[in-house]
């Protein structure tokens, strides 16, 4: 069993220490340095281990051990000047040979051809002996090109050794993974070093031509080239540029099935000789929100011969298959233009093109014609009568807008009126013998002119109290849908009867704070409403209505001054 010396401890898990002395942590060194190059460094002689003795070294080793005189006795003899030492990864760096050559791979299950032949380059990297494949990428050739062996040391044998560079020659046969290959030749530099080393190569070989791309060769046609145009682009675009023609046009569909004559707008790009058309939509045409009615392109006026009978709708038209487009001298007003099929009657155009014309081309009367253009007709909107349901606000927005918005309101009023509420008393006057002993409260809201009806509970009466009617406005008996009056403060004096939808109400009372608000408003507000009001509550018309406390019937309770009330209201 090992024993840790410097604690005496076995030498297992949980009985070692750190060396709490040790203050270097560093690793060490695998590189050495000479002449300013990096280099591996020789293990040294580790701690408890004695140097290699000559009395243990082989006989051919202890050969090798040099044996030279003392220069102590005999004089120093003369040293030689040691080379400057490089590595071979300095001396060799950047300098590679080239080889190129080709494989032929077999074609299976095709007539027109049994072989190809696929020329590839290699490179041989003097500095670490590797090696990488590469292929040349031919234009739509369909087979993945490029880098087939990536950059490394390629196996000669089953024996673990790599090519090197004595192992290349030109005219021989190179097998690599499987792959036979043929080098053919050699660039000049790897001939220079091939021949300096005493390396003679053989005779050069031409890489055999493949028979398919010969077949393929004969199939294409002839094809001509065209003198590329010397006209400037760059200076029609800094002349031309955000200049644009526009011309007003009728486009002729009254072939069609409820064709008719539409107007477009046709513009014309000086920029770069294109052409826009978009339709001009009446409000309430009733036709699709889409304006484009050609989007901005160059339009051909003559196409080549030899492409006319290729079908345009399934392959665009390109610039080689069109002998002349579209220019500025063919648009003139006045004229019946063809463009993509359809006719246009150019009738007008704006203040730039037609100075344009006079400028530039002198030579083409510019003819405007007058088009006769469709009288409008003012539709008034007829509003449906009501029907019932809702409010009379809320009815119409239906009929202002496809999505209705909510009816406005008066802010101001609601602001200051809000919370402030007009109550009063109220029987049925009914010719039913049962209603009369019902007894209502009526309550009038300042902020929205509405009334909500709340019926009091009597004992043993055999009916049940609450809620009579929601809050809503009522209008008054004989007002018509096109001219509404509502119920407001100035008809509800004691002892008149308010019409809520064929139910009659007699008022009977009120409380004080409405005889208050009413006098506050008494220049609106009829005098014989003022007169019952006081006449009810017992308040004479020179004390004003100014009460600290009163008794209301409505409530049946003691009224107290609230804070509208002390301020004026």
């Amino acid at each position: 069993m090992s024993m840790n010396s410097s604690h005496g401890l076995p030498f297992f898990p949980g009985y070692t220490f750190r060396d709490i002395k040790k203050s270097a942590f560093h690793k060490s060194q695998t590189l050495s340095y000479k002449n300013g190059y990096a280099l591996p460094q020789r293990p040294k002689v580790g701690i408890g281990q004695e140097p290699l003795l000559s009395t243990q070294l082989s006989l051919n080793e202890s050969k090798q051990v040099p044996s030279g005189t003392p220069s102590v006795s005999y004089g120093s003899a003369a040293k030689s000047r040691p080379l400057n030492f490089m590595p071979a990864h300095v001396l060799y760096d950047k300098k590679v040979l080239r080889f190129y050559g080709y494989f032929q791979q077999s074609v299976q299950h095709s007539p027109d051809e049994e072989y190809r032949v696929r020329p590839v380059v290699f490179y041989y990297y003097l500095e670490d002996d590797s090696m990488c494949v590469i292929e040349p990428t031919v234009e739509n050739s369909g087979i993945p090109q490029g880098k087939l062996i990536k950059r490394q040391r390629l196996p000669k044998n089953d024996r673990g050794e790599h090519y090197l560079w004595k192992d290349l020659n030109v005219a021989m046969d190179l097998c690599v993974y499987g792959v036979t290959y043929r080098l053919t030749h050699c660039d000049s530099y790897t001939q220079d070093f091939m021949e300096s080393q005493g390396l003679v190569l053989n005779d050069p070989e031409p890489i055999p031509a493949d028979p398919y791309a010969k077949h393929r060769t004969k199939m294409q046609p002839n094809i001509a080239y065209a003198t590329p145009s010397d006209f400037d682009h760059l200076k029609q675009f800094i002349t031309m540029d955000r200049k644009v023609l526009r011309f007003f046009a009728l486009w002729d569909n009254t072939d069609t099935l409820y064709g008719d004559a539409r107007p477009v707008t046709i513009q014309y790009y000086l920029v770069d000789n294109s052409v826009e058309i978009r339709e001009v939509h009446e409000p309430n045409s009733g036709r699709d929100p889409f304006p484009v009615l050609l989007r901005r392109q160059k339009i051909p006026k003559v196409i080549k011969p030899a492409c006319e009978p290729f079908p345009t709708c399934v392959l665009e038209v390109s610039a080689q298959e069109v002998h002349e487009f579209y220019s500025p001298r063919d648009f003139q007003v006045g004229e019946t233009l063809k463009l993509m099929g359809r006719s246009f009657l150019l009738y007008d155009c704006d203040e730039f093109t037609r100075a344009y014309y006079q400028q530039n081309h002198p030579d083409l009367p510019l003819k405007p014609v007058q088009v006769e253009k469709k009288a409008q007709r003012d539709v008034q909107k007829v509003i449906p009568p009501y029907n019932g349901w809702g409010s009379l606000e809320d009815s119409l927005q239906n009929c202002l807008d496809f999505i209705p918005e909510p009816p406005k309101k008066d802010l101001m009023k609601l602001l200051e009126n809000d919370h402030k509420v007009l109550r009063y008393t109220a029987q049925l006057d009914s010719q039913n013998p049962q209603d009369a002993g019902r007894r209502f409260v009526l309550s009038y809201y300042l902020s929205n002119d509405m009334i909500s009806i709340f019926e009091t509970a009597t004992r043993n009466s055999g009916i049940i109290g609450g809620k009579f009617l929601e809050k809503t406005r009522i209008s008054k008996p004989g007002s018509t849908v096109d001219d509404p009056q509502y119920y407001g403060p100035a008809d509800f004096a004691i002892g008149s009867v308010i019409e809520v939808f064929k139910h009659r109400f007699l008022l009977t009372d009120a409380d004080h704070y409405v005889l208050k608000y009413l006098e506050s408003q008494a220049d609106r507000i009829p005098s014989e409403t003022l007169d019952s009001l006081r006449q009810r509550l017992g308040v004479s018309a020179l004390s004003g209505g100014h009460l600290e406390q009163g008794y209301s019937e409505a409530t049946g309770e003691a009224t107290q001054p609230t804070g509208d009330e002390t301020s004026g209201m």
